[in-house]
């Protein structure tokens, strides 16, 4: 039955002038039924939230929008609250209904576009609008994003906090749905579950150097289990600077650095001695800390030390730096004599310091000591190859690694 023959009173003459002009060529129809203005649909389909000014739908059932009119069919649903927060859902194969597959958010106002053609192929369209309730639960997650805004070396990982556990594989995936990291220029990268209230964001590779990158979360409202919903989270915006590696020899003592891939300095450096090996493996800068004093309690050392050490930069949380050693500049270059940080003249250190930041990639070869592990002494993040990396993600383990970002970006509609 096509749109122009639904039976009901007629509610004005406006509306009998629309359906006879919508049934006949005459009102400047080309005669295909795609050229028509699209007609209201609102007989042809049933929604089960309530209207808006109504009471408010119960935001723990999922949406569903029904053709009752067996001879149309929905042909594309869009639904969106008043945040830009977009629902998934699933389109019957025949056309006959649509259900939301990812969660309301609780106290939201929601707009449903409804597509829709006749027998005739004509197309239909609906507007619908609805509030949801508030939340029942008072449980809420709450979202910390780190480090905190400004500028840092492309190694820098992105981290979100958790106020509650969050242990369950479902719920983590409603989680890290919710938590948007963008970057421009545009990158390919994945959270990874450090445990159950912890998350780490990286790029497949590093950050490209001058990016913006943007991260916020989307879980305010959203049910994430039966007793919890997400809780708002202040957005966070970092940038990266020039893309710095510095790269230590422990074999041949000599740290290269390399600046946008091009080296800029070759410093002679000692390394951990035996019993004391510098950690091999990926580092990211946590901090500058310039003069430090260093003992040896502090690592458990059987020989007593305890030394003001100038132009120190941490490389892990247990206490592993790069810093001035002007005591062993007669073994720089050709021994290793250190407790496992990585010792320079002072005027190498200087040029360090004064070159290298917090999220700057510091990187040893060839140690006898131990790979950095990727968490719990700071940032060894870039230790896993991207597909271990991916095996932490509740959205992306197991499946296959999907097009670039440069590709999205080609197939990305304008606007949303």
């Amino acid at each position: 039955m096509s749109h122009t023959a639904i039976s009901r009173p007629v509610a004005s003459c406006t509306l009998l002038v629309i359906a006879l002009c919508a049934g006949v060529t005459a009102c400047g129809s080309d005669g295909n039924p795609l050229s028509h203005r699209p007609y209201d649909a609102a007989d042809q389909i049933s929604f089960n939230a309530p209207s808006q000014g109504r009471k408010k739908a119960d935001p723990d059932k999922p949406l569903e929008v029904v053709a009752e009119d067996s001879d149309g069919r929905i042909t594309d649903v869009t639904a969106y609250d008043a945040a830009g927060r977009y629902v998934a859902g699933e389109l019957a194969a025949d056309g006959g209904r649509w259900h939301s597959t990812s969660p309301l958010a609780a106290d939201a106002s929601y707009t449903v576009r409804v597509s829709t053609e006749d027998e005739d192929g004509a197309p239909g369209r609906k507007v619908l609008t609805f509030d949801t309730g508030k939340p029942t639960s008072k449980k809420r997650l709450d979202v910390t994003f780190g480090p905190k805004a400004g500028t840092y070396g492309v190694g820098q990982p992105i981290t979100a906090e958790l106020s509650q556990p969050v242990k369950d594989r479902s719920q983590r995936a409603v989680v890290e749905r919710a938590l948007k990291v963008s970057s421009i220029p545009a990158t390919d990268g994945a959270w990874h579950w450090v445990d159950d209230k912890k998350l780490h964001y990286r790029p497949k590779d590093y950050w490209p150097a001058q990016a913006t990158i943007q991260v916020r979360s989307n879980l305010a409202g959203i049910k994430i289990g039966d007793r919890m919903r997400g809780g708002k989270a202040k957005p966070l915006t970092i940038n990266t600077a020039d893309k710095v590696i510095a790269v230590t020899d422990a074999a041949a003592h000599r740290m290269s650095v390399y600046k946008n891939d091009e080296i800029v300095r070759q410093i002679p450096v000692t390394t951990g001695m035996p019993g004391y090996e510098t950690r091999n493996g990926v580092k990211v800068v946590l901090a500058k800390e310039g003069t430090v004093r260093m003992t040896s309690a502090s690592i458990g050392a059987s020989d007593f030390y305890d030394l003001i050490v100038h132009h120190s930069v941490r490389v892990t949380n247990s206490g592993e730096y790069v810093h001035a050693a002007p005591w062993s500049v007669g073994s720089q270059g050709y021994a290793n004599v250190s407790h496992g940080c990585t010792g320079m003249s002072t005027e190498n250190a200087a040029w360090f310091y004064e070159n290298i930041r917090e999220g700057d990639i510091v990187k040893v070869i060839n140690s006898a000591g131990d790979t950095m592990t990727p968490f719990g002494n700071g940032f060894g993040d870039w230790n896993l190859e991207w597909k271990q990396w991916r095996t932490g993600s509740s959205l992306t383990a197991g499946t296959p690694e999907g097009p670039t970002a440069a590709d999205r970006a080609r197939l990305r509609p304008q606007s949303v």
